[in-house]
């Protein structure tokens, strides 16, 4: 389902292909190690936020070579992916439970890497029984025709479930029986325009259907967040218009986020398209105003402000552990 190329430029960048059909995969995420090696000082936001733990986070994707978008902003390789789940039989599709296990294991096998740098040795042993699965890590993750059955197993095994899509699939959304915990909803582009321009859509009406998503948001009952990711220059001046879509999908939070110079999007954007965290911060309290919403808290290092509905839920996930 890969190419050899494409597979070794992975490996070579610390992916753990697992599965049989090998359309899945883990990667250690940064925070994950840095709160290893420094004992909890630094952590990712997301733990800040929310109150998940970086150290006992699995990083992952179901669909690897699938995505229907071509952002300028991915870090990504997007040259890769495959527009359509191909090829379709079930003899080419790995199960949510072989996904499942091999995750855990390969993420096992990456952590002990770590060993041979200095860290911490309470950390350590606490990442090697991770809880909380950010299912994001490439391709978009609706494409994979067993999600439900995925959640439902992360969940299964006592595992927190972050879910991020970029929204182009409102009907396979709303055909989920178990919800994550945390749904996240990317939104770089306001209006389609700049769409078209940014996310570079393979399929039609691809705006349309991030659309009816944010329209029927409300109607999930589970906690919802937009990342609103900013590219100085392309999509960081339509305040007003952002405030609309925020308004129309009545989400629990807003991350308003700057987009980092990174991977492969090196390649298509200038270093200088990130915003500084200072015009992130101004961004924010513009369309906490619009919005009426509070700014709740701020992450220097990954250049994101969190604002939370006041008819949202509460900040801090309950019974993580």
């Amino acid at each position: 389902m890969i190419d050899l190329e494409y597979r070794k430029r992975l490996q070579k960048a610390s992916y753990k292909l697992i599965g049989k059909n090998m359309h899945s995969a883990v990667k250690l995420c940064l925070w994950c190690k840095k709160s290893i090696k420094t004992g909890g000082k630094e952590v990712c936001y997301k733990q800040q936020f929310y109150g998940i733990k970086s150290h006992k986070c699995i990083q992952m994707t179901p669909s690897l070579p699938f995505c229907n978008l071509r952002c300028l902003h991915c870090w990504r390789d997007t040259t890769s992916a495959y527009e359509n789940w191909k090829p379709t039989e079930d003899s080419n599709i790995d199960s949510p439970e072989e996904i499942i296990e091999e995750s855990i294991k390969a993420q096992k096998n990456l952590l002990t890497g770590l060993g041979g740098v200095p860290h911490s040795e309470k950390f350590l042993k606490e990442a090697m029984t991770p809880n909380q699965v950010a299912i994001s890590l490439e391709g978009e993750p609706m494409m994979y025709p067993y999600i439900d059955e995925l959640i439902a197993g992360y969940k299964k095994r006592n595992f927190s479930v972050f879910l991020v899509t970029n929204g182009t699939f409102p009907e396979k959304i709303k055909e989920l029986k178990n919800l994550p915990d945390q749904l996240y909803v990317s939104l770089t582009s306001p209006n389609e325009k700049i769409f078209e321009k940014i996310q570079n859509p393979i399929s039609k009406n691809l705006w349309n259907n991030i659309v009816n998503t944010l329209k029927f948001l409300p109607e999930i009952k589970t906690r919802k967040v937009i990342r609103l990711t900013l590219i100085r220059d392309l999509n960081n001046k339509n305040i007003e218009e952002y405030s609309e879509l925020i308004k129309v999908s009545n989400v629990d939070f807003v991350e308003v986020k700057s987009y980092m110079s990174v991977g492969y999007s090196t390649k298509r954007l200038p270093y200088n398209s990130m915003l500084t965290f200072e015009e992130i911060k101004e961004f924010s309290e513009k369309l906490s105003k619009l919005l009426s919403w509070e700014i709740k808290d701020e992450n220097m290092p990954s250049r994101v402000v969190l604002l939370k509905n006041p008819n949202g839920c509460e900040l801090k996930i309950k019974n993580l552990s």
